[in-house]
């Protein structure tokens, strides 16, 4: 049986909950799938989550995915590249590789889960915060280790809830879409990994 971390982020800013863990919790509540799920929620500091990715990592898992929410996103985004890169412009890692690309077979997934009536698509920036951060490091860390985890990470559009309380007009997805969503990543990635 695949083993599978996934993760998510807690709240940030001016948002009282993150659709990524609110997609997690949804998710344990009835999966019954082909991996063994490792769940974390990690906070919105890029040590402390470095720290606690990379021991998370040292557990040895065939397939990473980092969930987060991405405002304004109307679609689910299978995010393929981390960049070495922080949001001021900094290397991640000094004298790391530029950039990772996910060998895993994303546009796949993207077209399993619009057969499935739900959006999504591959996307090839995951910003530059800390979305962009865990998939980079998931990947230099797995590499630098000598593992063979693959990693993505995956954006999910705000719950209605979140934008119901905002005074901006986002885009939304219901948790158990965003779950169902997971559910189908997860089992078309085992499919690789296995």
């Amino acid at each position: 049986m695949p083993r599978v971390l996934l993760t998510a982020f807690e709240p940030y800013d001016r948002w009282k909950d993150n659709a990524s863990w609110q997609a997690l919790v949804e998710l344990t509540n009835w999966y019954d799938g082909p991996a063994q799920l490792v769940t974390r929620r990690y906070p919105v500091d890029l040590s402390e989550m470095s720290h606690r990715l990379r021991e998370d990592l040292h557990q040895g898992f065939d397939l990473v995915i980092h969930l987060g929410q991405a405002p304004g996103s109307a679609v689910i985004r299978l995010e393929s590249v981390g960049l070495n890169l922080r949001s001021d412009g900094t290397p991640l890692i000094p004298n790391a590789p530029e950039a990772y690309r996910t060998a895993l077979p994303l546009d796949a997934v993207a077209d399993a889960l619009k057969a499935a009536g739900i959006p999504g698509r591959v996307s090839h920036h995951a910003g530059t915060f800390l979305c962009n951060a865990a998939l980079y490091l998931s990947q230099h860390y797995g590499q630098s280790f000598g593992m063979s985890t693959q990693s993505v990470f995956v954006h999910l559009p705000l719950t209605p809830a979140q934008v119901a309380a905002d005074s901006q007009d986002f885009a939304s997805m219901s948790s158990q879409l965003s779950a169902a969503a997971i559910a189908m990543t997860i089992a078309r990635l085992t499919e690789r990994v296995a």
